[in-house]
């Protein structure tokens, strides 16, 4: 270990000083239209669906805004602050009402609180608690009476995607466990609920509000999520009881209690992910029994649910690349589409972009394609209508966006494919395959952003091509469990064949092809340049080159299970046999890796491990690691910089 600290310290200086090529103006230009993008997230509905609110996000801050659905009047910023400054405002829970919501705020102190504001109040809105610890997901009880929420008592470790705290004394001995707790709206002491030694991960209230769904485990949350149960919770007595255990295969999520109280909905199937949801819609009593599929065999994959007050379920799901909302009937387990489209709309999980009213079809949404830059949009589900108009004067430099199908394996598979700008069918040109993480994941439209985002190389002249090859999401559970004990294999031949088949579709110079990924991603990329040569350049963001030495590396080790059937310790063969390192000596591809310093997910020795051996065995190389950042960067100069590296390493080396 000694050796990988000293390349550390040899490259954890300022990015832009690590022999990076001088951007061409081209570059700089779209990457600052890219920053000016204004960011929405967090868009909610009231149950009357009179009234919406959406959060603003910019340099670590974030501002609430509500307006009046159909009202011209400007949106108001709702602050427990001030009002000039900047704080971190988000995660609005409007009561069953609709007259009142509760948001967190760290405008009076430095974490944040609950705080409770009525739609019509002049006045500043109250403060609930006073609490040491993070706080997350404010849900009012159904009676209107009480504000349950979680919170991680002294902080948490902001999850996987955060950058890992400094790895030094007694490691795995830190829990940051989330509590279930409640607040009444009138103030007064919150009360928690569940012990310490049990982290509550999602929850609902029962309909009576005398009991809450749970999905939950024993510590370390970050990694036992793969491992969580389903649980009720006595609101009085905080005693928990076990009511379903999903097979080694599935993970569980959105525990949701129907309205009569009969039964708890969730999503369960094979998710690499924590918030990043995928699966069947399953039931099962509140006394627990056997759970019942209420969407087997469907090709779609549910992300996300809501019961309507009729004893159907509304559901988002992602399908061909893109998102569907449908209803379905839970007696007879019957499913009937009501929308689709090419953005993947989902109320649930991580970056939530859709909220329903209490009718079941008014709802709010942030709108983003290929088309539109991010904007809330209102109205029945399917005839929304823009409301903010903050990226009117955004820029598009990229072309036309294009859904592509093929047959590989017995497998319908999907992608989507940028055009350059300015396309000329006579020229032949260039082109990025670019493969997205998971692998139980999805690549569906939205604006090009600078996380990453190979869109941005359509606007150099490029094709750029997005796969969803199996192990993806929008398939229905056999296809996102169709590489399991198969990592790089089945994948990689669903993406060769997908670029046959856009080469039979545009003009792509067949010499002139990259190949990019970013987490698992970042691992197809390691894996496809040491099984083929046919891309000329790669760049692996975040990847994994020894699946071995990466189940003692990385600390959400649970989540390899379900993929590779055993621990590494058990079956190491199956571990050795998808690892890139294990073919290394076949690389001949130019490869830039990337990695931030302090990532839990893909840890940074594995990039080392990459480098080191293209770099002893003579291939073109350079390994760039970003101090402090971890699996998801969250310093802007960071993620332009990457992505300026990665556009210039492309440029360099494809044209």
């Amino acid at each position: 270990m000694s050796r990988y600290f000293y390349l550390a310290v040899l490259l954890l200086i300022s990015p832009l000083a690590v022999s990076a090529q001088p951007a061409s103006n081209k570059i700089d230009q779209m990457l600052a239209n890219l920053e000016a993008i204004h960011q929405f997230e967090g868009v909610t509905i009231s149950p009357d669906g009179k009234w919406v609110t959406w959060t603003q996000r910019a340099n670590g801050n974030s501002q609430i805004f509500l307006q009046e659905r159909g009202a011209s009047t400007p949106p108001l910023r709702i602050t427990a602050g001030d009002g000039k400054a900047n704080y971190r405002e988000d995660t609005v829970a409007w009561a069953p009402d609709s007259k009142r919501f509760a948001f967190l705020s760290n405008a009076i102190v430095e974490q944040q609180q609950v705080f409770l504001r009525g739609v019509k109040s002049p006045a500043k809105p109250t403060q609930l608690t006073q609490l040491h610890g993070d706080l997350a997901d404010l849900r009012w009880s159904p009676d209107g009476k009480t504000i349950g929420f979680l919170i991680t008592e002294g902080g948490s470790t902001g999850g996987p995607l955060a950058a890992v705290p400094e790895q030094v004394g007694v490691i795995g001995s830190d829990f940051h466990n989330q509590r279930l707790a409640e607040v009444s709206p009138h103030g007064g002491t919150p009360r928690l609920i569940t012990s310490l030694d049990i982290n509550i991960y999602e929850y609902s209230w029962s309909p009576d509000a005398a009991a809450f769904a749970a999905v939950a485990a024993p510590g370390p949350a970050d990694n036992n999520w793969w491992v969580a149960k389903l649980y009720t919770v006595d609101r009085t007595s905080g005693k928990m009881n076990l009511i379903f255990t999903p097979a080694v295969k599935q993970q569980i999520s959105i525990p949701r209690w129907s309205p009569d109280g009969s039964q708890i909905a969730f999503l369960g199937g094979l998710m690499s992910d924590e918030g990043f949801l995928g699966g069947d819609i399953y039931s099962v009593a509140p006394t627990g029994g056997q759970a019942r599929d209420l969407t087997p065999g469907t090709k779609l994959s549910p992300s996300g649910l809501r019961w309507l007050d009729n004893g159907k379920i509304l559901f988002s799901a992602s399908v061909d690349g893109g998102g569907a909302l449908a209803h379905l009937n839970v007696a007879n387990a019957t499913t009937e589409l009501i929308w689709k489209g090419d953005q993947a709309l989902h109320e649930d999980g991580n970056y939530p972009d859709f909220s329903i009213a209490g009718d079941g079809s008014t709802s709010a949404a942030i709108v983003s394609t290929w088309d539109h830059a991010p904007e809330i949009w209102t109205g029945k589900i399917g005839e929304w209508q823009q409301v903010t108009h903050s990226n009117d004067k955004a820029q598009r430099f990229w072309g036309k966006a294009e859904s592509v199908l093929w047959s590989s394996g017995g497998f319908r598979v999907q992608g989507w494919l940028i055009y350059p700008d300015n396309y000329d069918p006579q020229k032949h040109y260039p082109m990025i395959v670019s493969i997205h993480g998971g692998p139980a994941s999805e690549h569906s439209a939205s604006y090009p952003s600078v996380h990453f985002d190979m869109s941005v190389m359509a606007g150099l002249g490029y094709f750029v091509f997005f796969p969803n090859p199996r192990g993806s999401y929008g398939e229905g559970e056999s296809f996102t469990a169709a590489n399991v004990k198969d990592f790089g294999y089945g994948d990689l031949r669903d993406v060769l064949a997908g670029v046959d088949a856009v080469e039979k579709k545009v003009p792509v110079d067949d010499s002139r092809i990259g190949v990019t990924g970013w987490s698992y991603g970042g691992y197809m990329t390691m894996w496809t340049v040491t099984q083929t040569n046919r891309f000329r350049a790669a760049v692996a963001g975040a990847g994994i080159a020894d699946w071995l030495s990466y189940y003692g590396e990385n600390s959400i080790d649970e989540w390899m299970i379900p993929y590779f059937g055993s621990s590494v310790y058990d079956d190491p063969a199956v571990y050795a046999k998808s690892s890139p390192i294990t073919f290394i000596k076949q690389v001949h591809t130019p490869t830039l890796v990337v990695v931030g310093e302090r990532d839990g997910e893909c840890p940074a020795p594995q990039s080392f491990e990459f480098w080191h051996a293209l770099k002893t065995l003579g291939v073109k190389t350079e390994l760039v690691v970003y101090a402090g950042e971890g699996h998801s960067f969250r310093q802007p100069k960071n993620r332009v910089d990457v992505l300026k590296r990665t556009l210039n390493w492309f440029e360099s080396n494809l044209r």
